[in-house]
């Protein structure tokens, strides 16, 4: 092998094992209070619902075209209401 081949390895062996040991290292720091994003929630609101006795939720689905600039999409719809029971 070159001598500028063997000199590349190991100094990308040297890198690779630097950010090796650094990474936890990293990790185990602590985060600052007060600094950075917010926690977000990781979906959508929940709405929770509770309603009276002798209430039920009836629900009909359909499919229908959407039309979109990737082509025509045939896209499932749902419609739901409360009805006493």
């Amino acid at each position: 092998m070159h001598v500028k081949t063997v000199s590349a390895v190991a100094g990308l062996g040297l890198l690779l094992t630097a950010v090796g040991f650094a990474a936890p290292v990293l990790a185990q720091m602590p985060t600052p209070v007060g600094e950075g994003p917010s926690a977000t929630p990781s979906g959508p609101p929940r709405l929770e619902v509770n309603p009276r006795p002798l209430l039920y939720r009836r629900c009909t689905d359909r499919y229908v075209i959407q039309y979109r600039p990737s082509g025509t999409v045939l896209f499932p719809e749902k419609h739901c209401w409360w009805v006493r029971g």
